[in-house]
């Protein structure tokens, strides 16, 4: 029976069906955690080590079971370090709840300690975001908090001073219009229906159409055979988004992978020769890898009508789900015979394919990052979740480690924040506990919250954590030499032994130095029962090549080794003998 104003938030979260908070006690939410101490059956409490571990973790746990996730964090700073998460999840459009606590309600704006009104600095990351005001406003602002986060899929925020949450029921005066129940409906949001009219568009172009492409992204996610039917019918090539690895399998005829600067050569081939492009769930932030304006139709499938032409210019938006609206197609479209466009992203593909086994299996010494990931990316279950981090790392992951069916796979897509690839791994083992879970993240990202490994320690979960230590900030890095043809400068970071630090923090660790013995240690790392971590000290020279290298790259890279870069010579080396192919 709830007796307290913070009684009543957890009464509303186990009505909304949370069952697990990412956070940190705290004086600021004293009442809070006693509430949920008080519901430990109902509601777990993951402890973490840091707040933003415990926003990236809720965004996680959003993303890899599309429900609600929850984070909590204390008053001023602690409410301050959520932020970083907060924006991954707003730029990710998952459904986020983070919840703070101020000082005592008569002191705040009195210079008091920890005198942080993190209500007004959560007003651009917040759909939601609301200051408590008593007890009897407790569960009207949680249920709109949570209503709001799922249908908007965004970040909602309430904030409760801490005198505030202790205060009972009967203790505060409700008001004569708040009449007790009339905002307690739960519900699930029900998605729309493309409208007639641009459905009977998009048909006629789609029909009209000889050389098809399908971006797919996130929204995307869970139409893998909506996905595959129409492009079947209409002999199209599939090519995915980051966010979007996952929406077909990458041993899917209809796929030549990733696009963008990380992506795949026969995936820009097919976007810079296509007639025709329908975007399924994808607001890929990257305009200059889309066609030029003018040289495709295009459609467009999104569940949210502002979102529909925001890249590129459409003639036919469909607002709603992605797979609802990809069968409605399939089931109206023309049959298209001529698979020749087809046909040469397949060929393109298989060059493609060879060039990345030949970059995955090189002897070299240094070990090359790419043999990591190629000998990972073999080793994985078919229900494997992966969380990848920001840097080159996300290069090798969607190149060398191909989706499979039935696999998930994420990372921070238009935040591309470091850091998020060890939380959402915790948090993917808490929502999936029989599944294969690892974190492929570089050294960079991995110590900026490495503490959190004793969090999956503390908690018994198996993740498995693959880092690729090249002791450098290696995306920067290139960025300064490939895009502004600097000199690279203070990217290089200090050694730490990674194994050690698993080991130090109650963990497994294992170190890899030379690719012959790559594969043998993943072997033995993803059969441990529990929580490891994998250093690989990998090639600090390996450049994450573009899919085709543009003139003004080549000249930028040639000026900046020319001025002074660190290396110089050991890098021309790296990127001119093994890459004549890709250079030609």
């Amino acid at each position: 029976m709830a007796s307290t104003a913070s009684d009543i938030l957890v009464d509303v979260l186990v009505d909304w069906g949370v069952d697990t908070i990412f956070g940190m006690p705290g004086d600021g939410i004293n009442g809070i955690v006693e509430a949920l101490r008080r519901r430990q059956d109902e509601i777990r409490f993951i402890q973490v080590r840091h707040e933003e571990a415990a926003a990236f973790a809720a965004c996680g746990y959003a993303k890899f079971t599309g429900r609600l996730g929850v984070c909590i964090a204390t008053s001023g700073p602690g409410g301050l370090h959520l932020l970083n998460g907060l924006y991954d999840a707003k730029l990710d459009h998952q459904p986020v709840l983070a919840i703070t606590g101020l000082q005592y309600h008569d002191l705040v704006g009195t210079y008091t300690q920890q005198d942080v009104e993190l209500d007004k600095v959560f007003q651009d990351v917040a759909l939601y975001n609301q200051r408590v005001m008593g007890a009897a406003h407790v569960r009207n602002i949680a249920n709109l908090a949570c209503r709001t986060a799922l249908a908007h899929r965004g970040v909602s925020h309430i904030t409760i001073p801490v005198d505030l949450q202790e205060q009972g029921i009967g203790a505060d005066m409700r008001a004569p219009r708040n009449v007790k129940g009339h905002n307690t409906a739960l519900f699930a949001p029900q998605l729309p229906v493309p409208s007639e009219a641009q459905t009977r568009r998009a048909v006629e172009i789609l029909d009209a159409g000889k050389r098809v492409v399908i971006l797919a992204g996130q929204g995307a996610l869970k139409a893998t055979d909506q996905l595959e039917r129409l492009a079947d019918k209409l002999g199209a090539v599939i090519v995915k988004a980051l966010l979007g690895k996952a929406a077909v399998p990458d041993d899917s005829p209809f796929t030549t992978g990733q696009v963008g600067l990380l992506g795949t050569a026969p995936s820009q081939e097919a976007l810079e020769t296509c007639d025709t492009l329908l975007i399924a769930g994808s607001t890929f932030p990257y305009i200059e890898y889309y066609p030029k304006p003018g040289q495709a139709r295009a459609i467009q499938i999104d569940i949210d009508a502002a979102r529909i032409g925001l890249r590129y210019p459409v003639e036919a938006g469909l607002v709603g789900d992605c797979g609802l609206a990809l069968d409605i197609l399939t089931e109206r479209v023309r049959r298209h015979e001529d698979r020749s466009f087809l046909k040469t992203a397949q060929a393109g593909k298989a060059e493609w394919m060879k060039l990345m086994e030949e970059r995955g299996t090189r002897p070299d010494l240094p070990m090359k990052p790419q043999v990591v990931a190629w000998e990972l990316g073999k080793r994985l279950s078919d229900t494997a979740i992966v969380a990848c981090d920001s840097g080159t790392i996300a290069t090798w992951w969607a190149r060398q480690i191909p989706a499979r069916r039935g696999q998930m796979h994420s990372l921070s897509g238009n935040l591309a924040t470091m850091a998020p690839g060890v939380p959402y791994a915790i948090a993917a083992q808490l929502a999936h506990p029989g599944r294969q879970v690892v974190a492929y993240v570089g050294d960079g990202g991995f110590s900026m919250l490495m503490a959190d490994f004793a969090t999956a320690v503390k908690y018994k979960l198996p993740i498995k954590v693959i880092i690729s230590n090249n002791n450098s900030l290696g995306q920067i890095k290139w960025e300064q030499i490939a895009m502004l043809g600097n000199p690279e400068y203070v990217c290089d970071l200090q050694p730490i032994d990674f194994a050690k630090v698993a080991e130090a923090c109650g963990g497994r660790g294992f170190t890899i130095t030379d690719p012959k013995d790559c594969g043998a240690t993943l072997d033995a790392a993803l059969a441990h029962p529990g929580p490891v971590v994998v250093d690989c000290l990998v090639d600090t020279n390996e450049p994450p090549m573009p899919p085709k290298v543009q003139a003004k790259q080549a000249l930028h890279f040639t000026e900046a080794l020319a001025r002074g870069t660190p290396d110089a010579l050991k890098i021309a080396a790296t990127v001119f003998k093994g890459r004549a192919r890709e250079v030609i």
